[in-house]
């Protein structure tokens, strides 16, 4: 399994103790920066990301800002990501389960470190229920998501 991972500078520490901690659950990690503490926008590591996930060059993305909501805004600007911002454990495993989120974003303000790793490790591991059987209303609602994402890009097309 790839994982890519971004931050800006509020999301910078967190992002370097997350790498570390999860280089033994995957195969590869990309760090997409930001590489220290100076300011940086996040919109900038959410669509280098966010291109990657969509692309397939990696399984899953993770970023992080201070509070985790640019992060989440800006990666679901482009076409095929589910970002989820997720403050526990609990919620890392239902965005998968049920939305098929496929970039975990986190507020590096609001969440223990502990809770950010598990909340990571869940993200990584669990699988869309919408493949089981009895998981059709979540790939229904997902398949819905990517409905409006297709008629927005026709109506972009359009003007």
């Amino acid at each position: 399994m790839k994982i890519a991972v971004g931050s800006d500078h509020g999301g910078f520490d967190l992002k370097k103790r997350l790498i570390d901690n999860l280089e033994t659950d995957v195969d590869e990690i990309i760090d997409e920066g930001v590489f220290d503490k100076s300011p940086a926008d996040y919109p900038d590591a959410a669509e280098r990301v966010a291109l990657r996930v969509a692309g397939g060059a990696v399984d899953f993305g993770i970023l992080i800002c201070t509070t985790g909501i640019g992060m989440s805004i800006a990666a679901n600007k482009v076409d095929g990501i589910r970002a989820a911002l997720v403050c526990d454990i609990e919620r890392a495993g239902m965005a998968r389960r049920h939305n098929d989120a496929n970039i975990l974003c986190l507020g590096a303000r609001f969440i223990d470190f502990d809770i950010a790793v598990e909340a990571a490790r869940i993200f990584i591991s669990t699988d869309f229920d919408g493949e089981k059987t009895d998981g059709e209303r979540h790939k229904r609602r997902v398949n819905k998501i990517s409905l409006i994402e297709r008629r927005n890009i026709n109506r972009q097309e359009k003007k």
